[in-house]
């Protein structure tokens, strides 16, 4: 048995059966990258938008990125229900209408049971998270947030453009339409040590956040961070190192909330560093044992009334 509420059996909680994400690149840009708000990106983030890049570079529609994947999907794992995940990019930055034109036309298949949006927090006003809700009558609906670190100097570092309080905001704008919130998280981020790292758990445990994604900082070709990385001005964490972070970070978080990810995800020809992030089971699995060697769970240290950063 695992010791943190893991994503997969939380969908087969609600539908008694194995369900997969089909993951989406519809196209769209994003502020950081267009200069709206600056044309560098996020220091880590590559040119796909750390997605597919099935659409900008295959060409790929929506409805064919979906059928390839499901058949995929369908062979390897045998699962008969899916979840289309929008995930490249900022997957809420269109127009209204554009945005459910999209959404629409990703939902019309009988098998898939659910939507999930990737955005930036700064990307989000009422009109999109009312149409987002809209869909909860029929589907499992989460929008994931992009957060990284709960700390100012940090989000300005990576350049990610956009401050805690924005990231605040837009989750309890979100929770007032009653949609299921994720946060992504980063562990490893430049000038962040490990007490900076465990007060974004804390940050984020005292907010109405449904799941987390906790990446690893890895170094991916043509990105900022590989630059910085070159010249020897960023380091990766060691295998041990992250291990144990999070498992820190999994004991502070209420454990109710659904842990989506536990580790980066790398394309394998696009990754500089740390190589061990290409073995996902590994990293998986060494976790799980120093869950049990440590005996601990996810929420044996939460707090409810933790004060923030």
């Amino acid at each position: 048995m695992k010791r943190y509420r893991d994503y997969n059996n939380y969908l087969r909680e609600i539908f008694g059966e194995r369900v997969h994400k089909i993951s989406l690149d519809a196209g769209l840009g994003c502020p950081n990258r267009d200069g709206t708000i600056s044309r560098k990106g996020c220091i880590f983030c590559d040119q796909r938008g750390s997605g597919t890049g099935a659409l900008i570079n295959h060409g790929l529609s929506i409805d064919q990125q979906i059928i390839r994947a499901r058949k995929f999907i369908q062979k390897r794992y045998g699962a008969k229900k899916f979840i289309v995940y929008f995930q490249s990019f900022t997957n809420t930055y269109a127009p209204l209408s554009d945005l459910k034109r999209l959404y629409d036309q990703a939902l019309t298949q009988d098998d898939i049971v659910g939507l999930s949006v990737a955005t930036r927090p700064d990307c989000v006003d009422r009109d999109i998270l009312e149409l987002l809700a809209s869909y909860q009558r029929d589907y499992l609906v989460w929008i994931e947030y992009g957060l990284q670190s709960a700390h100012h100097r940090t989000l300005d570092r990576i350049n990610r453009g956009h401050d805690v309080e924005c990231f605040e905001r837009s989750v309890s704008m979100a929770n007032e339409y009653g949609l299921n919130i994720c946060a992504h998280i980063i562990l490893g981020l430049p000038g962040e040590n490990r007490e900076m790292m465990l007060q974004t758990a804390h940050f984020l445990s005292r907010l109405p956040i449904h799941g987390v994604k906790i990446h690893l900082l890895y170094v991916v070709k043509g990105t900022p961070l590989a630059e910085l990385y070159q010249k020897n001005e960023v380091r990766c964490l060691g295998q041990k190192e992250y291990v144990d972070l999070v498992v820190d970070f999994l004991e502070l978080l209420p454990s109710k909330m659904v842990i989506q990810r536990l580790t980066g995800d790398p394309g394998r020809s696009e990754l500089i560093a740390p190589s061990r992030a290409k073995d996902k089971s590994e990293n998986l699995k060494l976790i799980q044992e120093t869950l049990e060697r440590r005996n601990t769970w996810q929420g044996r240290r939460y707090q409810k009334s933790t004060v923030g950063i």
